[in-house]
């Protein structure tokens, strides 16, 4: 707000700045009435000033102080005027000038301005590709807002139905606004960021169109697109790999965003190259500005987060813990909406498959499965046929109590708690890798006679 409050100041300050002159020479020309009515607006001006001041900085300000003071030195000119009496136009106009000075540079030192940053995640479990950003803004000189957005689910046709807002399941460290509650065109942020690209063109979810990277970037002068997810690594030089990605390069949060931040240097290449071909040669430039390599602040959350930092939930313990107290290896078992929508049938039966081999062997591993959050959703809007079955498969493997089901918002949690990783080929994939840990991919023609 102070922002704001400082652009309205100044605008202000500026237009009593130029009635001094005027004041001047209508003095000079022994105008009377003409110099009393801008001295009378010049009044006005800086009482405006100090209410706005009042209003939002609280009373008592050394810069309202000396507006007071201005105010009375427009009055003993206008005093003295309507008397008739000689004044000096020069050493008026240079008297309020100087004192104008004063305020300014008053009001620069009491009402500083700072930057304001806002993040604008809508999947809580997406909250990772931020968080370590969101850190760094913490700031003395910056104001960081969480604004966690409501998103829609999609049905088959494209249209929308049931509405989902996440803001409470986030950190208990993360200070959450409501986004009903901010305003920004009036407030316009210096900085906006944003994981989710996608705007009216995702098959299985929206956010309102308020929020689509197109409608954001007029309200800010940075808009920052971080993807949510990590992608395999791939050469630049690598055409036939880059073909199979290049969609993740030209969504609409790409193509609007002031700056994109991506995984790796090779990573930046990989966008520059797919959206130079995409745009034309002449646009290399403007890609290679505005495409920064720097890294993901998904590897920044689980990097840094050791195991024992880790809250592991009560109802966790007893499919973790054996009877004498020792940990069992815990399997990060990982499904995703892409092997649903390319497998259907098959990919449940290996779930079966699956889900009986780790009961078998209980006693010694925990299974940890996490589906994609947006499994269900995925199902109903593409694959409605399935969900019947997907439902009992759910429902009977949190019933027989021999897994953890986990439907939370923290990916990380998983991540980091987990000895080997097993399931999909996904950007979970990407991010497990760094940990070190064995991965392992299922393979949907293995299982399925069971």
């Amino acid at each position: 707000m102070r922002k704001h409050l400082k652009k309205m100041l100044d605008e202000l300050f500026q237009a009593l700045d130029g009635t001094h002159d005027e004041i001047r020479k209508e003095i000079e020309n022994r105008n009377t009435s003409g110099a009393r009515t801008l001295l009378e607006q010049s009044q006005q001006g800086a009482i405006q000033a100090g209410t706005v001041i009042e209003n939002e900085e609280g009373e008592g300000s050394r810069t309202v102080g000396l507006i007071e003071q201005y105010c009375e030195m427009l009055y003993q000119i206008y005093d003295a005027l309507s008397r008739h009496q000689t004044v000096n136009p020069n050493k008026a106009c240079k008297n309020l000038r100087k004192q104008l000075l004063r305020i300014r540079n008053s009001a620069d030192a009491e009402i500083p301005v700072r930057t304001e940053v806002v993040f604008l995640p809508y999947k809580a479990s997406m909250w990772d590709s931020l968080e370590s950003v969101w850190k760094a803004a913490a700031d003395p000189d910056c104001d960081a807002y969480v604004i966690p957005i409501p998103y829609y689910d999609k049905n088959p046709d494209g249209s929308v139905r049931e509405m989902h807002y996440e803001g409470e399941d986030y950190p208990d460290y993360v200070l959450v606004t409501d986004y009903r509650a901010y305003d920004f065109e009036k407030r316009h942020p210096d900085i906006i960021f944003i994981h989710n690209p996608y705007d009216d063109t995702n098959f299985v979810t929206s956010v309102p169109s308020s929020f689509f990277s197109k409608n954001l970037k007029k309200y800010t002068d940075l808009l920052v697109y971080i993807p949510y997810f990590i992608l395999g690594e791939v050469s630049p030089d690598n055409d036939e790999a880059i073909e199979g990605m290049k969609h993740f390069c030209i969504t609409p949060g790409v193509l609007h965003a002031h700056k994109v931040i991506v995984q790796s240097e090779d990573m930046r290449q990989v966008y520059i190259k797919v959206l130079t071909k995409e745009v034309g040669e002449q646009s290399r430039s403007y890609w290679e500005e505005k495409i920064l390599g720097i890294g993901s602040p998904k590897v920044d959350k689980v990097m840094n987060t050791g195991r024992d930092e880790v809250k592991i939930p009560e109802e966790w313990r007893r499919f973790i813990e054996k009877p004498d107290g020792s940990r069992k290896k815990i399997v990060f078992y990982n499904t995703t909406v892409g092997a649903l929508l390319h497998n259907d049938e098959q990919m449940l039966k290996k779930i079966k498959h699956v889900f009986q081999v780790f009961q078998e062997n209980q006693e010694d591993v925990a299974l940890l499965w996490r589906p994609h959050p947006l499994m269900k959703a995925t199902i109903e809007s593409m694959r409605p046929h399935l969900w019947g079955e997907y439902q009992e498969i759910l429902d009977k493997y949190q019933a027989e109590g021999y897994g953890i089901y986990d439907d939370s918002p923290d990916l990380d949690r998983a991540i980091i708690l987990s000895d080997a990783y097993y399931g999909d080929w996904s950007s979970v994939v990407q991010l497990y890798e760094k940990t070190g840990k064995p991965i392992m991919i299922e393979n949907f023609d293995v299982g399925q006679g069971s």
